[in-house]
Formats: structure tokens, sequence, C-alpha cells
């Protein structure tokens, strides 16, 4: 049903406007806050990751990734038997195939090390996992100098070390667990992952809200302002009628 405007009794003055100021400054401070967090965080991810967009956003990860979160109300109430497998099975297809490309990208591998460091994991499931790697392929018929080593990323870095041995990381995919563990971190990366996501869904989905609430509120302006403006304009309209037909 059309919303109707109440008809003045008389002409009101051509000073008058239906057309909030506030809702209409609002509103303009919302767009120009929301452009502007948009070309901050476009920058911020050109900057962190553009060689790694095009892998991660893929049409087949990205599909994988709708279908993890194709029923938002099973994340949201934590209901992990249906999460967890699924999200397991995307990060480890995305992280073994980083793995594969470390050395293609150079943002690509500032990303993996951040991670592994972070973490404090090393490969998918473990520190073997870098054998996909044609540098770091263990295979004897493997000519590079880097056979069998890990990233620098996977050591257990002493905190009063200055200068970061590159090398740390050099034949530990020959050694066995007991002893590279002495050396390097033997636990992969997915399962660390997906428990740190699964544990902050609730920050998560709050950022997800906060950044959806400026745009919920600008919808709402925006219907407002146009409301009034439709408003101002039926005024306009009757205000001329009336002056050319003041028995109107």
């Amino acid at each position: 049903m059309a919303r109707r405007v109440a008809v003045p009794a008389g002409p009101l003055g051509d000073d008058f406007s239906f057309v909030s100021p506030v809702a209409k400054y609002v509103l303009f401070f919302f767009n120009l806050l929301f452009w502007f967090s948009v070309c901050l965080t476009i920058i911020f991810l050109l900057q962190l990751a553009a060689g790694v967009l095009g892998f991660v956003f893929s049409d087949e990860v990205l599909g994988g990734a709708v279908g993890v979160l194709g029923d938002p109300s099973a994340v949201l109430l934590g209901d992990s038997p249906p999460f967890v497998p699924q999200a397991r099975g995307k990060v480890s297809e995305i992280i073994n195939g980083a793995i594969v490309h470390y050395r293609d990208d150079l943002d690509l591998q500032n990303l993996i090390d951040f991670g592994q460091k972070e973490f404090s994991c090393c490969g998918g499931v473990s520190y073997k996992d870098w054998s996909q790697n044609m540098y770091f392929n263990c295979t004897a018929t493997n000519p590079s100098r880097e056979r069998c080593s890990v990233p620098f990323s996977c050591c257990l870095h002493d905190p009063d070390q200055v200068v970061i041995n590159t090398m740390c990381g050099h034949g530990m995919q020959a050694r066995g667990y007991l002893e590279a563990s002495a050396f390097i971190h033997t636990n992969g990366c997915i399962d660390k992952l997906v428990n740190w996501t699964h544990s902050n869904l609730f920050l998560l989905g709050g950022i997800t809200l906060g950044l959806a609430l400026p745009q919920l509120v600008g919808i709402i302006l925006a219907q407002l302002l146009i409301n009034q403006i439709r408003d101002q304009i039926k005024l306009q309209l009757y205000n001329q009628q009336h002056r050319a037909d003041p028995w109107y």
C-alpha cells in the first residue's frame, strides 16, 4: 500500500522542506565512511596478499567456502560436527596448494611464513608435507639444494637470537619426528587453523556484523531520505496548484 502524505490545510512557505538535513548529512557521512573503509581494505589486501588472492579466491576454492558457510545458523550456533570436517577439508586444500606454489610468489611465501610462525606449525598435517614442493621434495632424484628441508618459519627460534638463520630447516624432513622436534615445529597448520577459526566464530561474526551495520543504517537513512524527497515534491506540486487556483 502506498504511503500517503498529509496534505496541508494551506500553502506552506517556499523555505519549508520535508527533507531532514540531519538524515541527509548522516547518510553522507556513512557513505563517506564506507568508501574510506573500502579503500583502506583494498590497499591492505593488495599489500599483504596480492599474489595469493588469485589462488585462494579461485572458483573452486570460493565455491567450497560458500559450501562450508552454506548453513550460517549451524555455524553461529557452534554446531561443529558438520562444520569442522568441511572446513578442515577446504583449509587442507588451500594449504597444500600454497605449499606447492611456495616459491612461485613472494607475497604467498611471506603469507605462509607468517602463518607458520604465528600458529607455531609446519606444513599441512606435518612438516613432511613440504615434500609436495619441488624444491623441498625429499626424493633422491631431487637436485635442489633445499632437498628434504623446510622453510625457516618452521624452526624453533630463540627469542634472544638477533640474526635469523634461514637455513635452520635444512634436511629436517630426513629426520624423525622426535629428532626434528628439537629444531622445528613438527605439527601441521590445518588443525590449528581450523580450531582457531572455530573458537573465534563469535569474534569473526562480530567483525562481520560491525562491517554490515553501517550499511544497514545507510540503507535505512537512504529510504528515509527518498520518502522525504517524495513528500517535498508533492508539497511543491500542491503549492503550485494552490497558487494557480486558490479554490483548489
